[in-house]
């Protein structure tokens, strides 16, 4: 056997018993993971800040999300109803008889985690994706990325003394690098694995997500990878908030050096004076804005690139650029507008330039911005920027948007993804490969599982879930009503 060969069977063999865990077993083991994790704090951050060029706050709130999100995941599953448990009891006397079926969630088995460039804590090692695989009884592989490898390292070593505090399976968590066309393949498409969680480019998602279907027995790959996330400004707002609006833009365009997944790359508004002054003031708030270096060579030289090629377009118009020009490793800051009726020749217009850019589209009346929302591709999140008057003026608008993304935002920034129950970070292809999940919040859990239905069972057979007297103390529906009570 190769080196993957031995991982994923080592995977599967913790699978086996991991799985078996009670959920408060497993919650105390998560607990364990964050404590560690927040042991090494100091070290982690200075690493990451060496390997990333993030600054030291930033990291610092990333880790505080990373081990957030896991004790999270472990209130979640010490709380159980998440399972779904489903209870049908029998009926003899019905004609013909109906049978006794009971239903629940359970793990699918070893997944394979990619690390995302542009978090390495709480998008990479620990954070949630496997959170929430192993909060559901997975066994997971870490995927280790390149641009932050030495603090994906010690991110795993804490993990390591988790598990032994915990004393599981040595492999339930295993860290593994290389390269993304060697390594990642054949873990994507070992027949031990069952799934995939990968953050990152729109080509990076797809290969990995076209390697699963290729195999004799097709995986789900959950990736989150493309996102332009258009912002609706209307007039009313446009009127009376425009210097608010180019200073609250400017700094989301801008924060991370743009980035985040959920950078806003397309504002939309129709033509005005009002729109006029708000593309004046937010170029003076870019202007101001300082080059900062981004995350290592390969962003910057993507984005370099496709700065460049966007503003060679027909019919765009520079709007402004930082006053400072960039340094080594830099990101130039820059906005530009064009007109809907060029917008919509032009794909090119459409794809993400995952840096601090956006472009602003000038429709000539609703219509057209209307035309340009059902143009795009989905997206991870939409924003409406409006009045009270603006909102009810503009319900299709907004009926519009709940069919393009993932999250609809009123008067706020898309950058900033809360981690809670309520969160949808996803969206229709290509924001991922599958919009009916979320990679942020608790509902992650549902990638890493698959519902099974047990019919005809002895009590003294069945999960704790699924058994009569309800050890767990779940919410469960019996026969079609939500209860705790034992049956």
């Amino acid at each position: 056997m190769n080196n993957i060969d031995i991982v994923m069977q080592d995977a599967r063999e913790a699978f086996e018993s991991f799985r078996l865990l009670s959920p408060s077993e497993r919650s105390s083991f998560l607990q364990k993971l964050a404590a560690e994790i927040e042991a090494a704090r100091e070290t982690l951050v200075q690493t990451a800040h060496e390997e990333t060029n993030l600054p030291l706050p930033r990291l610092n709130g990333e880790l505080s999300r990373t081990t957030n999100q896991l004790n999270l995941f472990a209130r979640l599953i010490e709380e159980g109803s998440w399972v779904e448990a489903a209870i049908d009891t029998a009926d003899k006397n019905r004609t013909p008889p109906k049978p006794d079926t009971r239903k629940m969630l359970l793990p699918v088995g070893p997944v394979v985690v990619f690390g995302a460039s542009n978090f390495p804590f709480a998008f990479s090692t620990a954070g949630g994706d496997t959170a929430s695989a192993l909060a559901s009884g997975s066994s997971v592989v870490i995927k280790g990325h390149s641009a932050h490898a030495k603090t994906s390292q010690l991110v795993f070593e804490a993990m390591q003394k988790a598990i032994s505090k915990a004393g599981i399976h040595p492999f339930t968590v295993q860290h593994v690098l290389g390269s993304g066309s060697t390594v990642g393949k054949a873990l994507v498409q070992h027949p031990l694995t069952a799934g995939v969680g990968f953050t990152g480019s729109f080509a990076g998602g797809k290969a990995l997500w076209e390697l699963a279907n290729q195999r004799e027995q097709p995986i789900p790959v959950f990736a989150e990878m493309s996102s332009i996330n258009p912002v609706v400004l209307l007039q009313h707002t446009l009127q009376e908030n425009a210097a608010a609006l180019a200073k609250t833009y400017a700094a989301s365009i801008c924060l991370g050096m743009g980035q985040f997944c959920t950078n806003p790359g397309l504002l939309l508004a129709v033509k005005s004076d009002a729109l006029d002054q708000f593309l004046t003031l937010l170029g003076k708030e870019i202007e101001q804005t300082a080059p900062q270096k981004m995350l290592h060579s390969g962003i910057h030289a993507s984005y370099t690139k496709g700065l460049s090629e966007v503003l060679a377009q027909k019919g765009i118009e520079k709007i402004a650029q930082s006053a400072q020009q960039p340094g080594n490793g830099e990101a130039f800051p820059t906005v530009a507008k064009v007109n809907a009726s060029v917008f919509m020749q032009n794909p090119h217009f459409r794809e993400e330039v995952f840096g601090p850019y956006s472009l602003a589209v000038v429709c000539a009346d609703k219509a057209e911005l209307m035309n340009v929302l059902q143009s795009l591709k989905g997206q991870l999140t939409t924003t409406i920027m409006a009045t009270d008057a603006d909102v009810e003026a503009n319900a299709d608008i907004i009926a519009l948007q709940t069919t393009l993304a993932g999250r609809i935002i009123l008067n706020d920034v898309p950058t900033g993804v809360e981690v809670c129950a309520s969160m949808v970070h996803g969206g229709p292809f290509p924001s991922t490969t599958d919009g009916r999940f979320t990679s942020v919040g608790t509902t992650a859990i549902k990638r890493w599982v698959r519902p099974v239905c047990f019919q005809g069972f002895k009590d003294t057979m069945l999960p704790d879930a699924l058994k009569n007297n309800n050890p767990l103390h779940i919410w469960r529906i019996v026969n079609n009503e939500w209860t705790k009570n034992g049956i």
